[in-house]
């Protein structure tokens, strides 16, 4: 995150900014398009019923450890800042890729999933394409390829804008020479920007890890990022994305929310409805903060703040019996420590106790699996029919979990094209997956893989 953390706040008044930027840029902002609405008795639920969690990490890249150097170059910008007169020569200046194989190796067997960023030219440091000066090319190339070997799997990687710190003048690739906050990524732009202006800058980072042959399906603003631009970003991000990696479902990370607000995702920018050529946007905030080692890696982790040992406290608790989604974040050079590991731990710890408390109830997701699933869950329509219902869907979506008032008349099925599938039923909802139903003597909850077009749930 670093510098001007104001930019994690959730757009409350999100129908009020669509209507002003929609004047702003006629040609490029457009309302939102009305969402069906399910018949009664018809509710979709979170994927196989369960609660999703992910793990956002920020300030994630090959080799170079953020904190060491952002940390001088925030303090050119913001001089009086006690937090960037740290003594930051003292902290490494690599996060090894051991750590990172013994992180998601870690991750791996215990089912993790979440975003890792990848800031494509570190701090101004160098680009992962080309150089990164201080490693070998070979050291570089052998990064990368560990981060699409062992993290893609599970993991959707972002760019974090370009250098997460200097704001780079697209017509030269280079930083501006002013040093101010207008000239910060953190706090970038400071006067309004159009949609095609903030995609621009968007392109320019995807296209570089796009030249690392990693995919993208969404974006990370670093800190203050398009605080003024709001509603833009949302649609920069969409037209961006979609332009350099033809990604079907767009989605960002931006905000946290706090207190009692709802942490589901919002479906943004919807339109084409019931056309070969949907757009849309998928706003994915954080339910938590960073309690681990922090951006520059030199705080003790608060990591009860998260889960105590017995998962009965902490905000990943609380959001869990809440039945809300539990993102939770953190920044990556907070998981190595400065070379401790403390942070890495602690989110041990917190991972174990989660699980062993609610691993029945909860679903590990990456983001981009999150996006699916909410624009499958507000943009598929319902239509009742003699023998059941009729669903219409804009894009595939496995695990689609649907609850229904009342009892099937025999085990339900799924008809897509010419193939009928009998779901099996299961007597607890922790067995139930694709292709399962159950029931509670009142109502049935199905879960099957939809398939994109249509399908037909038969209940009798």
């Amino acid at each position: 995150m670093t510098a001007d953390s104001t930019r994690r706040v959730f757009l409350k008044a999100a129908g009020v900014a669509v209507a002003a930027s929609a004047i702003r840029f006629p040609l490029r902002v457009s309302a939102q398009e009305a969402r069906p609405k399910h018949p009664n008795g018809v509710k979709v639920l979170y994927p196989r019923n369960r609660i999703p969690l992910s793990f956002i990490i920020d300030d994630s890249t090959c080799l170079v450890n953020m904190g060491h150097f952002c940390t001088p170059q925030f303090l050119s910008c913001y001089p009086d800042r006690a937090q960037y007169q740290k003594d930051w020569k003292k902290w490494p200046r690599e996060i090894p890729d051991s750590f990172v194989r013994e992180f998601g190796e870690w991750c791996a067997e215990h089912g993790v999933k979440g975003k890792y960023s990848i800031v494509p030219n570190p701090a101004c440091v160098g680009w992962l394409d080309r150089e990164l000066p201080g490693w070998s090319r070979h050291e570089l190339l052998d990064s990368l390829k560990l981060v699409r070997e062992l993290m893609l799997p599970n993991w959707d990687i972002h760019p974090e804008m370009i250098t997460h710190t200097r704001v780079i003048d697209l017509k030269t690739g280079r930083p501006f020479d002013q040093i101010s906050p207008a000239t910060m990524e953190n706090s970038y732009p400071r006067v309004k920007k159009s949609v095609d202006e903030l995609a621009a800058y968007l392109a320019y980072a995807l296209r570089i890890l796009k030249n690392c042959e990693l995919p993208c399906e969404g974006i990370t603003t670093p800190g203050g990022f398009g605080n003024l631009v709001k509603d833009e970003l949302s649609l920069a991000v969409q037209q961006s994305v979609r332009d350099v990696y033809r990604t079907e479902i767009p989605h960002f990370f931006k905000y946290v929310i706090g207190g009692k607000d709802s942490t589901e995702p919002k479906v943004e920018h919807v339109s084409g409805l019931g056309t070969e050529d949907i757009n849309l946007t998928v706003n994915i905030p954080a339910g938590t903060g960073d309690w681990f080692g922090g951006w520059q890696g030199d705080s003790i982790s608060e990591w009860k703040r998260y889960s105590d040992d017995e998962a009965t406290s902490g905000r990943m608790v609380e959001l869990i019996q809440r039945g809300e989604p539990a993102l939770m974040l953190c920044h990556w050079p907070g998981m190595y420590s400065n070379g401790t590991k403390e942070g890495f731990n602690s989110f041990q710890r917190v991972v174990t106790a989660i699980g062993r408390r609610f691993g029945d109830r909860t679903i590990w997701m990456k983001l981009s699996e999150i996006a699916r699933y909410w624009a499958a869950k507000e943009l598929t329509t319902f239509k009742a029919s003699k023998n059941g219902f009729s669903l219409t869907a804009p894009f595939v979506c496995p695990g689609f979990t649907v609850k229904l008032k009342g009892l099937p008349k025999s085990a339900p099925a799924i008809l897509y094209g010419d193939e009928i599938t009998a779901l099996k039923e299961v007597s607890k909802r922790a067995s139930l997956t694709s292709g399962t139903w159950i029931t509670d003597g009142e109502s049935t909850v199905v879960c099957f893989d939809l398939g994109k077009g249509q399908t037909k749930l038969k209940l009798s």
